[in-house]
């Protein structure tokens, strides 16, 4: 199994994972307030325990950080207790 690939699509407001040239997960946001709101993130079941979930969130959130354009809402759950668990990335919360 090769590295997971964070690739955001605008298109369809959100970040996906790659792995081995399939699709294996995606976060979901939308734009409000000049707040990028993340709002969803799944896994497809075939790629689960194997750190799709992780990789997705810290290619969106190193992604966004980038940009530098938006401060981050986590309304997801997973997204959420993923940033509590890493402090690294608590700058980008909006206040």
């Amino acid at each position: 199994m090769s590295d997971v690939e964070v690739r955001p699509n605008p298109d369809e407001q959100r970040y996906e994972a790659w792995l081995d040239g399939e699709l294996a997960g995606f976060a979901a946001y939308r734009i409000s307030r000049g707040h990028l709101v993340l709002t969803h993130t799944e896994v497809d079941d075939a790629y689960e325990g194997k750190g799709v979930g992780s990789a997705l969130a810290r290619g969106t959130l190193d992604d966004i950080r980038a940009r530098g354009e938006h401060d981050v809402v986590a309304l997801c759950p997973f997204m959420s207790a993923w940033i509590d668990q890493h402090p690294d990335y608590q700058d980008l919360v909006a206040p």
